[in-house]
């Protein structure tokens, strides 16, 4: 099973989230809680947002949400056999240049930990605990863990909107309050994320053992 996400902007179709971001520019997202049935029945590999934004002191942090729809008081989502990789083309030739790969696994006691290879900038593998901020090297860091969902949307609002044809928001609901996520956040460096380049597309993908 593939899942994969790509596009500017906000995006609430198809399979593909991604950004493309120029070097000066705010924070770019996209979002996907509503996919096929087979992927959304398997909640460590369903995708729901991609974020990324600039911190002004040389980084760009990277969120990569997924198990959406979780229930407040659950546990996060994590699964041995998924590979997480969030993608870079820092060459506008739409093919990824550069891979952060993010593992999740049990150690001996049966606590889940986390390890990330190819952090731009970074250390060459980052590993730690889960619900942990954790030290990836040359001040750069990275998390994995619950978090409530950021994303809002008034769903309910849509799918009248739709049915009716009357615009039919209202932008106090949030259908997403109260529910969490599972979230991979990895900080890293610009300048090694962008090479010679001067802008950079981002998106990322779960691949499933089969």
């Amino acid at each position: 099973m593939n899942t994969t996400r790509k596009n500017a902007g906000l995006f609430a179709l198809g399979l593909v989230a991604a950004v493309a971001m120029p070097l000066l520019t705010d924070t770019v997202h996209a979002a996907d809680h509503v996919d096929a049935p087979k992927t959304k029945a398997f909640l460590a590999g369903d995708i729901t947002d991609v974020y990324a934004w600039h911190t002004g002191d040389g980084k760009v942090v990277a969120v990569l949400d997924f198990a959406g729809f979780g229930e407040a008081g659950l546990p996060a989502t994590f699964d041995a056999d998924v590979l997480y990789t969030i993608h870079i083309d820092n060459n506008n030739d739409n093919l990824p240049d550069q891979e952060a790969h993010i593992r999740f696994g049990k150690n001996s006691k049966g606590a889940w930990g986390v390890q990330v290879s190819g952090l731009p900038g970074g250390k060459p593998v980052v590993t730690g605990p889960v619900e942990t901020t954790i030290d990836a090297g040359m001040g750069l860091r990275v998390y994995a863990g619950l978090r409530d969902d950021p994303f809002f949307f008034d769903l309910d609002g849509f799918n009248k909107t739709v049915q009716t044809g009357t615009l039919s928001f209202d932008n106090k609901h949030d259908t997403f309050a109260t529910t969490n996520v599972t979230a991979i956040v990895v900080e890293m460096s610009t300048d090694a994320l962008v090479g010679n380049g001067k802008t950079f597309r981002l998106w990322a993908s779960t691949r499933v053992k089969p």
